[in-house]
């Protein structure tokens, strides 16, 4: 964690905790004005929390921050000093501002279908401002990494829908109503779609190219601080005529961003491309 406030700039900090009070601010009003009240659970930890909150005396936001406690434990080993340190930040900052929005802004209930919309749009949009620094507010991210230490050979992204269908259909038990499906359904398809837009448009993957002459410590810096692979090509210079490397890596957006500012921080004088993906096979993206 020194190691990590040591390299970083002063700028890159403010921004990166700016950012994470406006997204975890928009997520957790989106929670407390438009889904909560309404009986909607989006999926992941807090759909799972607003269901709870249902059934027992305990408030969304004190469940949200004691699920996403014991899955930050469980994941800390996989998670780099940044994203540990930032993860624990927007998981404290979500839950309050739940709070906040649940006890003093008010809260939208004339219309189910508008409030899975509104819920779906601010909650991606204050998550796609996170994802733009790399940055996660833990809950759904965080058992992804649990579960595919358990099942290796499953995509990230079938465990991220098997966990956000069984969130829903527990949700829908306990309320004991199919319209909560629907409604749940429909705000994490928005969510989804706004969070795309915000970040890589509506491409499934980004390939980063990484033209540099320290392509060992580029490779270890992503090894250690992402969950991706990398694949380093030895490489010439057209000009120089110099012994160069490729770094090549394929992430999600999510953390591209993340990626980009470690690659930038490992070489500051590399040479970086990303090009786009739509098909991705292999661990950790589609089966094949």
């Amino acid at each position: 964690m020194k190691n990590y406030f040591k390299s970083i700039s002063v700028r890159d900090l403010f921004l990166d905790l700016l950012f994470t009070v406006i997204g975890t601010a928009l997520v957790g009003f989106a929670l407390s004005i438009f889904t909560v009240p309404n009986d909607i659970a989006p999926g992941g930890v807090s759909g799972m929390a607003t269901a709870l909150a249902f059934i027992t005396p305990i408030r969304v936001s004190v469940w949200t921050l004691m699920m996403n406690i014991p899955l930050m434990v469980a994941a800390w080993r996989r998670l780099g000093p940044r994203a540990l340190f930032y993860t624990l930040i927007a998981t404290l900052l979500l839950s309050f501002f739940i709070e906040i929005g649940a006890r003093f802004l008010p809260q939208y209930t004339t219309d189910h279908l508008v409030a899975s919309l509104m819920g779906g749009v601010v909650s991606g949009l204050g998550m796609g401002i996170l994802f733009v620094r790399g940055i996660s507010t833990g809950g759904t991210d965080l058992l992804a990494l649990i579960l595919k230490k358990l099942l290796p050979n499953v995509p990230t992204g079938t465990l991220l829908m098997f966990v956000d269908v069984t969130v829903v259909a527990i949700a829908t038990l306990i309320f004991r109503d199919f319209d909560v499906a629907i409604y749940s359904s429909i705000t994490i398809f928005v969510c989804s779609k706004v969070i795309d837009t915000i970040t890589q448009g509506v491409d499934y993957a980004k390939v980063i190219y990484t033209v540099t002459e320290h392509g060992e410590a580029v490779v270890q810096a992503l090894n250690e601080q992402t969950d991706r692979g990398s694949t380093l090509i030895p490489a010439i210079g057209g000009y120089t005529g110099g012994s160069k490397q490729i770094v090549m890596t394929v992430t999600r957006r999510s953390v591209v961003a993340q990626t980009l500012r470690i690659i930038r921080q490992t070489d500051p004088k590399s040479f970086t491309f990303v090009m786009d993906s739509t098909e991705v096979h292999g661990e950790g993206f589609r089966a094949d």
